[in-house]
């Protein structure tokens, strides 16, 4: 014992280990640098340019405004549903054997592999005029690409595997002993799940559901298909970005970039929060856990 620590120590001493780790450490930073931090206080720069009173109204413009209002309601339906689907499918995947198990994991880690492009292109195929479902929407005076419908939709495809995916491996370790043992002492399938099931995932549940969010806000590529592109009304803000650069508007482009930015950042504060705190909630149980 006494000689692996003479060792460890001469190892952490080692002149060329600490050059091959300041090296190491320099390498990353520099990456960081130029992958990261120079582009976000580009788009910084840009935004206020011309100052804090430009950079206000042009989001406040009518178009910008609109397109902040679609984004953050679709968002606030997506992210309820797939949290639903998601805990749904984790469930059954971790805690039951059935037939297509291996399907539906499939299934679900699909949008993972398929362009988003693709999959909006699905939904066109689907429900625009000259799609399957075109005629009878026509009909009944239903519209779905080119309107809210679609766009939630197309959302909801390539945000449905972050949740299900962050808690099928969390349910698979924990196994299935304290759901059985709940129910073998007269525990309903709801009381099992939100006395035993849910307080175990509730940390994991919440990370699937910030990186959820964080997608369904960004998303360009499969909203860019169903939206039509159409100012004030189907324009989400990653769009709005795209259309005002497009128009050279270089400021409002930014700005709204530089929001979106900022909910990336609130986003992934939020998330090393959670993985922090469930963290130390794990030291703290394994303690416990061994006495």
């Amino acid at each position: 014992m006494a000689g692996g620590g003479q060792n460890a120590v001469r190892e952490r001493t080692d002149p060329v280990s600490r050059v091959l780790r300041a090296l190491l450490i320099a390498l990353s930073l520099l990456f960081l640098t130029v992958i990261l931090l120079v582009p976000v206080a580009s788009v910084l720069g840009y935004a206020f340019s011309k100052g804090v009173d430009v950079y206000l109204r042009a989001l406040g413009q009518h178009d910008t405004f609109a397109a902040i209002r679609l984004t953050l309601l679709t968002a606030a339906i997506v992210v309820p549903v797939n949290t639903i689907f998601g805990v749904a499918a984790a469930w059954a995947i971790a805690k039951f054997d059935f037939r297509g198990k291996q399907i539906l994991i499939t299934l679900i880690d699909l949008p993972f592999s398929v362009s988003p492009v693709i999959a909006g292109l699905v939904f066109v195929l689907l429900f625009g005029a000259q799609g399957w479902f075109g005629p009878w929407l026509r009909d009944n005076d239903i519209q779905v690409v080119f309107a809210l419908p679609g766009i939630v939709l197309a959302t909801l495809l390539v945000t449905f595997p972050y949740v299900a995916r962050e808690l099928i491996p969390i349910m698979q370790l924990q196994g299935r002993e304290a759901e059985e043992a709940a129910v073998s002492l007269g525990a309903g399938g709801w009381i099992t799940f939100f006395r035993v099931t849910l307080p175990s995932i509730r940390w994991g549940l919440l990370y699937g559901v910030i990186l959820c969010n964080a997608r369904a806000m960004g998303e360009f590529g499969a909203v860019a298909v169903v939206s039509g592109h159409i100012r004030g009304l189907t324009n989400t803000m990653p769009l709005q970005a795209q259309v005002l650069y497009d128009e050279y508007d270089l400021v409002g482009a930014f700005a709204v970039a530089s929001l979106l930015m900022l909910l990336a950042l609130f986003t992934l504060i939020a998330k090393t929060i959670v993985e922090a705190y469930g963290a130390r909630r794990r030291r703290v149980a394994l303690p416990r856990q061994a006495a």
